[in-house]
């Protein structure tokens, strides 16, 4: 998708396919989420008869024999680089090959392989009608700890995508072009994006620029308006097909597209001749729902479609890097899948057992005390007197007015039931929320505003403990101690509470039982 100027940051076969399907999902539904499982999405996809052309995954294997690399790191303490493969054949990633090999330093994913077989895989972004934030107009590289999660039990890391970050092949092997048929899908966190152009993965302009409407078909998610929009606010599904992002068969809004935000995300965009179709789901539980499906959109040069064949995640066509968002596994197919594919591919998603760090201790309606764990602070709670938000020292023999203002009510997310808001123990119906970056306890007014505001999406904690609490609508920036008052805080920025000195240790909090029951 280009972004404009004016625009900122803001079938026999088909019998075998159909019984091939419902063997592996009723197989997959029945079996520990903690193994691997003896088929991956890809091996569904050649049952149905529309094998993978393309396998990302930073997460797991994505066949159920794949026993090689699924990315790269580099570390900052010397550029040595070190591939990381799953734990098994067919399994999770083998998170503790990157956590040594990074440890006491940063680390950046470099390569994330194609298990596909044919090559295609994805590397720094080369700047294009757009250029990136790196050196020579490339794309940043993610962070390699930025995302982590649990998958199967066992700990693994997305990538994070920030504004300015961007991966692309353009020089691919086997990935539809011109008018030719394709499937895709990728999981993402449902609660990381923004409005910004484009946060895509799938099949684009070969020369990173705007070749015109058609020249690309790629999976969109979030919550720009500029060119197509669903269902309420967003976020949502859609396609970019290049100078559109298109929701149904019309431009601009389709409402029978719905807002969609789990925390796990399964997202689908499949095209062929003179039809396409968008599908999506909970990538933790359930299946997936159809949002379009019928013809190419009713605007001048999508049909017949004009696709290139290059790959992108995380930017639009013409390299905008603009867009935010979190990509853990996803794949493109030679062929037209068929739901029933799409669905066991689905069931093999909900069965791998995605899972935000082997738990938080968030429950909702559980209480608790959040204590920070830099060295410095180790005795002090997120506490409140009135409306200021602070941190301050609790014990045994603090007042029971103290131990109430360090103690909360979890709540699910106000504004996104996939995340949590806190209520305080003792002033009922009064919630931490962020305001021009400093949390403050108030009254909940009932606006959307407000709801987002008070809205946190917790992660594994970003120093190795407990839990890291991110802003639902600032997503770079997490809950944060700074000068004992408490923000959201980004890794670095203009204000003072962004500053990186203790940053990760200042975002990560321990979830012990309340001072007040």
């Amino acid at each position: 998708m280009a972004r404009r100027s004016r625009f900122s940051p803001l079938r026999a076969a088909v019998a075998v396919a159909l019984s091939a399907g419902t063997l592996v999902a009723s197989l997959l539904v029945a079996g520990s989420a903690s193994q691997a499982a003896t088929q991956g999405p890809c091996d569904i996809y050649a049952a149905g008869g529309t094998p993978c052309v393309a396998a990302h995954s930073t997460t797991r294997a994505l066949y159920g024999s794949y026993n090689g690399a699924l990315y790269q790191v580099r570390r900052a303490s010397d550029n040595a680089t070190r591939d990381v493969g799953p734990l098994t054949a067919g399994g999770v990633a083998n998170a503790g090959t990157q956590d040594s090999f990074c440890a006491g330093t940063t680390c950046l994913i470099t390569i994330i392989y194609d298990q596909s077989g044919r090559n295609n895989r994805l590397t720094q972004a080369p700047p294009g009608g757009f250029s990136g934030p790196a050196a020579g107009g490339y794309d940043n590289l993610a962070n390699a700890t930025a995302a982590p999660i649990t998958v199967g039990g066992h700990k693994a890391y997305g990538v994070y995508v920030a504004p300015g970050t961007g991966y692309r092949n353009n020089n691919t092997n086997g990935v539809a072009t011109g008018d030719q048929s394709e499937g895709m899908y990728a999981v993402f966190d449902g609660t990381h994006y923004n409005g910004g152009c484009c946060f895509d993965y799938g099949n684009a302009e070969t020369n990173s620029r705007d070749n015109g409407n058609g020249t690309m078909e790629a999976i969109y998610f979030g919550n720009s308006r500029s060119w197509g929009s669903g269902a309420g606010n967003g976020p949502w599904i859609m396609a970019d097909l290049e100078n559109g992002l298109f929701s149904g068969v019309n431009t601009g809004n389709n409402s029978n597209d719905p807002s969609i935000s789990h925390r796990f995300l399964t997202a689908i965009v499949k095209g062929g001749q003179n039809r396409w179709a968008i599908r999506g789901g909970n990538a933790q539980s359930g299946g997936v729902s159809t949002f379009y499906n019928g013809v190419r959109p009713n605007a001048p040069g999508y049909n017949p479609m004009k696709k290139e064949g290059a790959i992108i995640l995380g930017i639009g066509g013409d390299n905008s890097v603009g867009a935010r968002g979190t990509f853990y596994e996803g794949v493109m197919t030679s062929g037209y899948p068929s739901d029933s594919t799409e669905n066991a591919v689905q069931a093999n998603i909900t069965a791998a057992g995605y899972a935000t760090s082997g738990g938080t201790g968030l429950t909702p309606g559980s209480a608790v005390s959040l204590r920070a764990t830099t060295a410095c602070c180790t005795t002090r709670y997120i506490h409140h007197t009135g409306a200021t938000v602070d941190t301050a020292v609790v014990d045994s023999g603090s007042s029971a007015t103290e131990k109430g203002n360090a103690s909360w009510t979890v709540r699910a997310g106000l504004g996104n039931s996939s995340c949590v808001s806190f209520e305080s123990r003792n002033t009922s119906g009064q919630y931490l929320r962020h305001y021009n970056y400093q949390l403050q306890l108030q009254t909940n007014d009932g606006t959307s505003q407000f709801a987002q505001d008070a809205t946190f999406c917790p992660e594994a904690g970003r120093n190795g403990q407990g839990v890291s609490l991110r802003s639902l609508n600032f997503s770079d920036r997490y809950v944060r101690h700074y000068n004992n008052l408490v923000y959201i805080a980004a890794n670095g920025g203009s204000n003072t509470f962004d500053n990186t000195n203790a940053y990760t240790d200042d975002v990560s909090w321990l979830v012990s039982a309340p001072w007040a029951s």
